[in-house]
């Protein structure tokens, strides 16, 4: 019964929805620069923005390699269950203690928990068969997005209505974490995957019994995650879209999770926080409608993706620009969206043009080694702009500065593009030119065969006239 119950892809899959949607609820998200600086916890937007938020960004750098190799030496469920376990952690942590070092204790562990994504997205390919890769994967996703959006919405009904303090908003994400976490630990265990142990070659996948080979060493691992590394990176298709990819991903984060911070900067006279959670809730839907749509477009993404890149990127920065500067927290909410919904259209394009040629093991290291060089980016501006031991910046500078590096994007990427498609277009020309060459020498060719043959029939009538005589 529970080999059947294991090797029917629903019940897993089921199970893991479960869990990505209880544990991505949070109602209190979009309005937790209103509850740290509120009278709850008494904190300033100098501490929370320069000392408290920085260390999200070294956590979370700091664990990812380990929880990586980790993630799948253990076969992804133990880190599935510590994630849910650290996010518990996070919350009593945020709803029970006020200080500044509690706070950055805080932020450690949810750094801990965003690492730890890595095995919320790897565990369904080692229990669903390759057929099923797309469907399980579509399912997994949904529903995060769905969590993320019914939290959002959920936070705005109960602010709005006064239905709950922020800290019964806390004890009740508790409630939907302990949920998450009994999903968590029922959660059917793999026999293999991705690195460490991989199913052996010869096993054909319609029996019944799976042979796994003996897991391998981490030097042999980190061996061949080396030489996949260098070969996915020596092209240069993949190369660019993966520079990209890093990029645009640091900037999306440092925005994300500073947005609050401004917007509570743009009108600190007036309670407009109450709407933070319809913004953030909109902003999901139109981004999830966005890159939902783009599967449907027909564009030689190969050809134009680097022209899109730099053109949506520039918008991406016009739309920062104009939330920094404005003094309307409509049109702030409004640009906010417009920039969350042109990263989502074009990392899906990304995620299609670098996955279309690679393995499932490949994809999964290409997608890490994006998001690591992304977190190093982020690493080193939090650092340097919003550390307090470093510049320490008020959130406007911080803006401009993420504003400009978008618009840095834009123009490398804008250059390239034109490039790209210039000599593409040359590359057609040439071509074209030398076909029509290779058929006018073809019809010259025909030309002279047909006169030579016409030649032949004629002395071949003569001498049959003459025969005839």
């Amino acid at each position: 019964l529970r080999r059947d119950t294991f090797s029917d892809w629903r019940y897993p899959t089921t199970l893991l929805c479960v869990y990505g949607f209880f544990s991505t609820v949070k109602p209190l998200e979009p309005f937790l620069i209103p509850f740290l600086t509120g009278p709850d916890k008494n904190l300033t937007t100098e501490q929370v923005n320069n000392q408290i938020f920085p260390v999200w960004t070294y956590s979370y750098l700091s664990v990812l390699v380990p929880v990586f190799l980790l993630t799948d030496w253990l076969r992804y469920k133990p880190v599935v269950v510590f994630q849910c376990v650290m996010l518990f952690i996070t919350t009593a942590l945020l709803r029970w203690t006020e200080s500044v070092p509690a706070m950055q204790a805080m932020q450690f562990c949810y750094g801990v928990v965003t690492a730890s994504d890595v095995a919320y997205f790897s565990y369904i390919y080692s229990v669903v068969d390759l057929k099923r890769y797309r469907k399980a994967t579509s399912y997994s996703r949904s529903v995060q997005l769905l969590g993320y959006t019914v939290g959002s919405v959920l936070g705005q009904l109960l602010v709005s209505f006064n239905l709950m303090s922020y800290n019964n908003i806390l004890v009740f994400t508790l409630v939907l974490t302990a949920i998450a976490l009994v999903a968590s630990c029922l959660l059917p265990m793999p026999q293999r995957s991705m690195f460490f142990h991989r199913k052996h070659s010869g096993q054909r996948e319609d029996e019944d019994s799976e042979e796994i080979k003996g897991a391998a060493s981490c030097s042999q691992v980190v061996l061949q995650l080396w030489r996949d590394f260098r070969q996915c990176y020596s092209s240069r298709q993949l190369l660019y879209w993966s520079v990209w990819w890093a990029m645009a991903t640091c900037g999306y984060n440092q925005t994300v999770n500073y947005v609050q911070v401004l917007w509570e900067h743009v009108q600190p006279s007036q309670n407009f926080s109450i709407y933070n959670g319809g913004v953030e809730a909109a902003s999901n839907l139109l981004s999830a409608a966005t890159a939902y749509g783009i599967g449907f477009t027909e564009v030689r993404w190969e050809q134009w993706g680097e022209l899109a890149l730099g053109g949506f990127s520039g918008l991406g920065a016009a739309a920062l620009f104009l939330m920094t500067f404005t003094g309307n927290i409509w049109v702030c909410y409004t640009t906010y969206t417009i920039f969350k919904c042109l990263y989502m259209l074009l990392i899906t394009i990304a995620m299609y043009q670098i996955a279309a040629d690679l393995s499932m093991e490949r994809y999964a290291l290409v997608f890490g080694a994006n998001n690591f060089g992304a977190l190093l980016l982020q690493t080193i501006i939090t650092s340097v702009v919003v550390d307090s031991g470093a510049l320490g910046l008020p959130i406007i500078p911080q803006f401009i500065i993420y504003a400009s590096y978008f618009s840095a994007i834009s123009v490398v990427f804008l250059l390239r593009g034109i490039f790209s498609v210039s000599k593409a277009q040359r590359i057609k020309k040439e071509q074209s030119s030398l076909n029509g060459k290779q058929s006018e020498i073809c019809e010259e060719h025909n030309s002279s065969s047909s006169m030579q043959t016409q030649t032949d029939d004629a002395k071949c009538t003569c001498g049959f006239s003459l025969w005839s005589l």
